[in-house]
């Protein structure tokens, strides 16, 4: 089982604590940093001292981290142009080596679009789907040739495809609860696939549905890595527990319910339980960013007694 530490920096976090936390990450033998791609805070959160932008944010660390894989759950496809996307995303992936994982999700967040002036368009699966064939589509095209395009979005003539990644192949990340389209979608570009902030019953259910959907697109289901995206909260103690859980605005039931929190133990059960349906990655969403005795606690008592 994969452990990945997973941040929402839009939540309150400047480069230098995002740089902490990767190395933290990387020390404590985490398999990677991942983190979301927005611009406004949600909840009670100030936000502050700003947004800072995924990408940016990860060729950064990409300079400054030599082992830990780096990604987006999910870079948002309404923010970017494809052929944009993909240079950003391939020279990123030049810069680390070729340590970079791509999750492109269709976006949601309307006040984030809303506040900076991003277009929120009707149809974002649509896209989301042709983002995601111009991407593969650029990368895959080999050195010499061109690529054009041609869908109802998008449209490419003569794109040189330039740069390639560092990667022969930069794992794709397609993820959601969508019962029909995100499966789809899924089998047709994804090397993993991710449920967020689900039970085990339900992560069930979409893994099923997306292995069903690799068949029907005569791909193997195994090809494809499952994976869960979940709140950690973890603690030595009831009270420590009780204390995190404070520190995120978060009430302890709640979290037993809906994430990874308790003992050590506790989490080290649950998450035995999404490994029994299929999942070998678990992205565990770390609120408090200050707090890193908290990611020294997961990684020697929670990562050390997973297989």
């Amino acid at each position: 089982m994969d452990l990945r530490i997973f941040t929402e920096p839009q939540q309150g976090a400047s480069y230098e604590t995002l740089l902490r936390v990767a190395r933290a990450t990387e020390d404590l033998g985490f398999d990677a940093f991942f983190r979301s791609d927005h611009y406004v805070a949600m909840g009670d959160a100030d936000g502050l001292p700003g947004p800072t932008d995924a990408w940016i944010t990860l060729a950064g660390l990409a300079r400054e981290t030599s082992r830990i894989r780096l990604g987006t759950l999910m870079t948002a496809g309404t923010f970017r142009l494809p052929g944009v996307l993909a240079i950003q995303v391939a020279q990123v992936d030049a810069m680390s080596g070729g340590r970079v994982e791509f999750g492109l999700g269709a976006g949601w967040f309307e006040a984030e679009h809303t506040a900076y002036g991003i277009p929120f368009p009707p149809e974002k699966l649509g896209r989301l789907e042709e983002q995601l064939a111009v991407v593969t589509g650029i990368w895959n095209t080999p050195p010499g040739r061109t690529f054009d395009f041609d869908g109802r979005f998008y449209r490419l003539r003569e794109c040189p495809a330039l740069p390639k990644p560092a990667q022969e192949r930069v794992p794709v990340l397609v993820g959601g609860l969508g019962p029909t389209r995100t499966p789809r979608i899924a089998a047709g570009y994804a090397d993993e696939f991710n449920v967020p902030f689900a039970s085990v019953e339900d992560s069930d259910r979409q893994f099923g549905r997306v292995r069903a959907a690799a068949v029907e697109q005569g791909r193997r289901p195994e090809e494809l890595v499952y994976s869960n995206a979940l709140v950690a909260c973890v603690g030595k103690d009831d009270a420590e527990v009780a204390r995190r859980a404070a520190a995120i605005g978060r009430e302890v039931p709640e979290l037993r319910e809906n994430g990874l929190a308790g003992s050590p133990a506790e989490v080290v059960d649950k998450i035995g339980r999404y490994a029994e349906i299929g999942a070998s990655r678990v992205y565990l969403q770390v609120l408090d960013l200050h707090d890193l005795d908290h990611l020294e606690l997961i990684s020697s008592q929670v990562r050390s007694q997973l297989p």
